[in-house]
């Protein structure tokens, strides 16, 4: 009477072992999301400046713009919206350009 019991827990134990590799190929899961703000480096996700708040400074809002292809960054402001906004020029045409809060650079059109 001792056997069926024995073959039914080894059978547990067998069946256990060739699931336990399958389940130590899943990654665990992250402690947090995984949610930049800005997800796709370089080019915009949007045409035209979102309102938002802007964490960006003087500073990284300039090298933004450069990093877009525009030299003679100048009169940088933040609006009342979060948009950084000043004059720069590309290609030798002088133009107004923006920053907003996720990084996109636009240029007036």
């Amino acid at each position: 009477m001792k056997r069926p019991s024995l073959y039914i827990c080894i059978s547990v134990i067998a069946a256990a072992a060739a699931l336990a590799p399958a389940s130590a190929q899943n990654p665990p899961a992250q402690s947090g999301p995984n949610n930049n703000a800005v997800n796709s480096a370089g080019q915009n996700n949007s045409d035209a400046p979102v309102a938002g708040r802007n964490s960006f400074t003087e500073g990284q809002a300039k090298s933004k713009i450069e990093d877009a292809g525009y030299a003679n960054v100048t009169a940088l402001k933040k609006d009342d919206k979060g948009v950084w906004r000043g004059q720069a020029s590309k290609g030798g045409t002088a133009t107004q350009v923006s920053v907003d809060f996720q990084g996109n650079v636009n240029s007036a059109k």
